[in-house]
């Protein structure tokens, strides 16, 4: 994310040439239905509140113990838990796992616009409560990663929060207004007032999102992925990025915070005081800082370490790691207690 703004900063004298407008968010509907699970020949969709349709995957365990409701993260979606995600794996271990699009992203509505943060926090309470209606008397967690990780500490925030047996915030997207440098956050404001619909891409950032080439080669050919991005949506996911900073001390369920000290997208700052604001407010909070992790820490070269440690803690979080990679001094700017 860091880098993010110095593309828009690159940007920041062509887009002023444009005409003036609002960042421009995708419209929704009222909350006139009642939300549920659609399952239609090979197709699967959540019904949102609004009619909103958000195409799910569901990765079925034979005799589940757990259910985990899983959020993608930014221009991705929810084939991300698919192979080499770990939908497959978590399945085979007894634990189901349900991925949706969320708005703006995949095939749901308002590809590539911004939904607000507020309505995506709701689509994964949502989601969660349609969970667990499903599988009663079964614990359901929530999992984000990056993008769905601020999601899902959202939602903790909400007059009517999920409710769950813990969050599971993998690389969590928290790097908002409060911990981005004032000149980058000031040029972010302005272009996304001239001109919102302008598009940006990655290229030429040199940042390495994962260890696992074979995956971003296939992401890039993904039609589905987004590959241009508006200045409206971006400006969209840091105000969600703030809202999630601000929600960790009010987060009152386990978290299990997994992070990879080489993640060169969420800064390690970011996270960690994160991590602070929590055990400050008495949450819970399971760490853990893999040394070869990557951002992509559910699809890098060592997933399987970080497939363990979920299953473990969902299974009974009394008992350590099995990774062993607990001590937060692994992570740049993390430091000691």
């Amino acid at each position: 994310m860091r880098h993010l703004a110095r593309l828009v900063l690159g940007v920041a004298v062509l887009v002023t040439a444009l005409g003036a407008c609002a960042p421009r968010l995708m419209a929704v509907g009222d909350p006139v239905y009642e939300p549920r699970v659609d399952i239609v020949s090979a197709s699967t969709v959540a019904v949102m509140s609004d009619g909103a349709r958000l195409p799910m995957r569901a990765f079925q365990a034979k005799e589940p113990r757990a259910i985990i409701v899983a959020l993608h993260g930014f221009n991705d979606y929810s084939a991300s838990f698919e192979e080499p995600g770990p939908g497959p794996w978590l399945a085979a271990q007894g634990i189901t796992l349900y991925a949706m699009d969320q708005r703006g992203f995949g095939r749901a509505p308002g590809r590539g616009l911004w939904a607000g943060d507020t309505r995506m926090a709701e689509d994964a309470a949502t989601l969660v409560r349609l969970a667990r209606e499903r599988h009663p008397g079964l614990p359901v967690y929530l999992l984000g990663t990056s993008m769905g990780g601020a999601v899902a500490m959202r939602s903790m925030t909400l007059v009517g929060p999920p409710e769950v047996d813990g969050l599971i915030l993998v690389a969590p997207a928290v790097w908002g207004w409060k911990a981005m440098n004032d000149l980058y956050g000031a040029v972010l404001w302005m272009a996304a007032r001239i001109a919102p619909s302008y598009t940006l891409t990655g290229r030429g950032l040199e940042i390495m999102p994962s260890d696992n080439i074979e995956m971003l080669r296939a992401l890039g050919r993904d039609p589905l992925v987004i590959k241009e991005t508006q200045i409206g949506t971006i400006y969209g996911l840091v105000n969600l990025m703030d809202s999630a900073y601000d929600a960790a001390p009010r987060i009152r369920v386990p978290v299990l915070l997994l992070y990879g000290a080489k993640d060169e997208i969420v800064p390690a700052p970011a996270v960690e005081a994160v991590r602070r604001a929590m055990l400050a407010a008495r949450t819970e909070v399971t760490n853990a800082c893999y040394t070869e992790g990557y951002h992509m820490l559910l699809r890098d070269l060592q997933r399987e370490t970080v497939w363990r440690d979920i299953t473990s803690w969902v299974n009974d979080r009394t008992q350590p790691l099995p990774s062993g990679e607990t001590d937060p001094r692994h992570c740049g700017a993390a430091v000691p207690e």
